[in-house]
């Protein structure tokens, strides 16, 4: 770059420039340099360095000697003395423009910049570089207080959540809950009518089978007397014993009547357990019988009992010891008779569905007659002390595992095809003995052992 070029791009400029050469003359100036050192522009030509500036001479070949040989910018300090008399100390920042070559010297920018104006943009720099990080932190606070916020916010969020939906599920299953329990009062409501309207008629035919066996023994009895006073009967007569083979009407009619006889009282029998199963005629707490509400039930299921063309007939062992009346909500109870009972049955069909019979479960059962290969189930009643009692409902089915016996009395949980099962029977009962009666419901059960529920409840709950 020729001094003159230098000085076409050094005009535009507003920063103090010079041009020297590797020896330290200088070759141009810009009009910035000579405001700040009060010279004119004439003055600072075909004028060394060393003329303007205090330090020594050596010090100022050395400067520019690294300035020529330096790729980067190299910073430097020089004290001019102004036309004033005053001295000016400048930061210098020097970088070689054209490389020094045996055809011609090094040029060399220097560019020059008041300390003292320097040192107060230094400061105002730091001010500002200081409110910057200020700022900064300010917003690295607000960033975390926010994001904070945010974690609090979303931890709020998710609790409220949780917590709505346990509240859902718990209205779910009260709603449950009360289907059920409208449904079972609907079915106790049904059984009582149905019973009440088989009684009636029931009642009127075993009263009446009594007296028309009476009236049929005293016609019979009249028909022989007529047979040993009259032997010449007429022919027409004759005729008609032969016909309806009177002699075998008297044997069979005594047998007829002794059959209905069973048949009503069986019927008298079924209505009953209808009637102590609905227990809608009874206080909703009172004593009753133990035994007579686990009957009630398994006449309930003794459809499910009997043999089928699919199933084989199942067999109830009862083994029951002398019991006190237990004070209960009995319909209640019953209910949880009902919903082990039929788990039981389900546990024999699928066994036999899948064409085996599991082992017996030893705390189950010692009794060789219930171990035998066949459907069974084991009902056994036992007084653990004067408090209280204990209700064993055990099977010979497949058995539970460990992963399904954990969640049986959850609600919802069921291990039954869809439609066959709403995973309440067991959760409703464990309330109802735990919750209601104040007492226990476990179960017992190893895969390919059977199953064993154990009921124990107070004598008497209040």
């Amino acid at each position: 770059m020729t001094p003159e070029q230098f000085l076409e791009l050094a005009r535009v400029l507003p920063e103090p420039l010079l041009l020297v050469s590797g020896e330290g003359q200088l070759l141009a100036t810009n009009q910035p340099v000579t405001d700040m050192l009060g010279l004119r522009r004439q003055e600072l030509r075909e004028i060394m360095l060393f003329e303007l500036v205090s330090e020594p001479v050596n010090d100022i070949v050395k400067y520019l000697q690294a300035c020529s040989s330096s790729r980067a910018m190299v910073i430097g300090s020089l004290t001019f003395r102004k036309n004033d008399g005053q001295t000016l100390i400048c930061r210098s920042q020097g970088a070689v423009i054209q490389p020094w070559s045996p055809e011609s010297s090094a040029l060399i920018l220097l560019r020059l910049e008041n300390r003292n104006l320097a040192s107060s943009n230094f400061v105002l720099l730091n001010e500002k570089i200081d409110e910057l990080g200020k700022e900064v932190q300010r917003r690295k606070q607000a960033e975390e207080a926010l994001w904070k916020a945010n974690q609090e916010l979303e931890i709020r969020v998710e609790e409220r959540t949780t917590a709505l939906q346990e509240t859902l599920n718990e209205l779910q299953l009260t709603q449950t809950q009360l289907i059920q329990a409208e449904k079972m009062s609907s079915l106790g409501q049904m059984v009582a009518g149905i019973a009440h309207e088989i009684n009636n008629p029931v009642s009127f035919i075993y009263g009446n089978l009594h007296h028309a066996h009476k009236y049929t023994q005293d016609l019979l009895t009249l028909v022989q007397i007529y047979q040993q006073l009259c032997p010449n009967i007429p022919p027409e007569i004759q005729d008609k014993v032969e016909e309806i083979d009177l002699d075998f009407l008297i044997q069979d009619i005594t047998k007829l009547f002794q059959s209905m006889k069973v048949g009503t009282e069986r019927i008298q029998e079924i209505v009953k357990s209808l009637r102590n199963f609905s227990r809608l005629d009874e206080a909703e707490f009172k004593q009753v019988n133990i035994h007579e509400g686990i009957d009630s039930s398994l006449m309930i299921l003794e459809h499910r009992l009997q043999t089928r063309h699919e199933y084989p007939e199942i067999k109830v062992i009862k083994k029951y010891s002398q019991l006190p009346n237990v004070t209960c909500y009995p319909g209640e109870l019953n209910q949880v008779f009902i919903n082990i009972l039929a788990n039981a049955i389900d546990s024999l069909e699928a066994s036999a569905n899948n064409g085996q019979r599991s082992a017996i479960n030893p705390q189950t059962t010692d009794n060789q007659e219930f171990a035998e290969n066949n459907p069974k189930i084991q009902i056994k009643t036992e007084l653990i002390d004067q408090n209280w009692i204990e209700v064993t409902i055990a099977d010979n089915g497949l058995g539970i595992n460990e992963q399904v016996r954990s969640k049986l009395f959850d609600p919802f949980f069921t291990t039954k095809a869809v439609g066959k099962g709403t995973g309440l029977g067991l959760y409703i009962s464990y309330q109802i003995i735990v919750e209601k009666h104040n007492g226990q419901l476990s179960c017992f059960s190893v895969p390919g052992k059977g199953a064993e529920f154990v009921i124990k409840i107070p004598i008497n709950s209040v």
